[in-house]
């Protein structure tokens, strides 16, 4: 084994509990974990800055293995005053006429027919978008880890029920599976410490 597994993980996603099995299993390796932004995750594995990665699908996969892991429930993020709270969750049809704010990040690819383009540029990241919505202007639609990620006091989020979902995945290149990556998979796949690869 490796004395280092760089694992590479977009934002919001939550590889705590694999870190933690992966630490009591694999004292010998050290694993690092690095942040990759959804735009960068390809050329990330591709180059080799880490052995896999937690992505967000769609990713182009060719010479990359890819396990789905869970998907993602989107939500409307708007500021604390927003009308849109009254509901505990709501439908595109609910947000006709609000002003959509798409970030640069955007990892949804969201359009919804009825809401309006903004007067302004759209902001760099998410946690730009959610400031701006959170001052009054418009809305946002971000997969929950995001929102809960760029929590805000002044702000706050509905489920948005029929509103596109995020696919969580764990990728790897295909020809540099090594047993330090087999034995990441088996403990995201939930294999136990004893039990064997099948």
């Amino acid at each position: 084994m490796p004395a280092t597994f760089t694992l590479g993980a977009i934002p919001g996603a939550t590889p705590g509990r694999w870190i933690d099995t992966w630490n009591d299993r694999m004292p010998q390796t050290s694993l690092d974990l690095v942040p990759l932004v959804v735009a960068d995750q390809r050329r990330a594995l591709v180059d080799g800055e880490v052995d896999a990665a937690l992505v967000r699908l769609p990713i182009d996969k060719d010479g990359l293995h890819a396990i789905p892991l869970y998907d993602e429930v989107p939500v409307v993020v708007t500021s604390k005053d927003s009308h849109l709270l009254a509901a505990d969750e709501l439908d595109t049809a609910d947000l006709m006429g609000e002003v959509l704010v798409v970030p640069r990040d955007d990892v949804l690819g969201i359009r919804i027919p009825g809401t309006v383009d903004p007067r302004f540029a759209p902001p760099a990241d998410t946690a730009e978008a959610i400031a701006t919505v959170a001052a009054g202007v418009g809305i946002v639609v971000v997969p929950m880890s995001l929102a809960r990620l760029h929590h805000r006091k002044d702000a706050d989020y509905r489920p948005l029920l029929d509103g596109p979902t995020s696919t969580v995945a764990l990728a790897w290149v295909a020809e540099r599976t090594n047993p330090a990556v087999e034995a990441f998979v088996g403990i995201v796949r939930g294999r136990t410490a004893n039990s064997s690869r099948g």
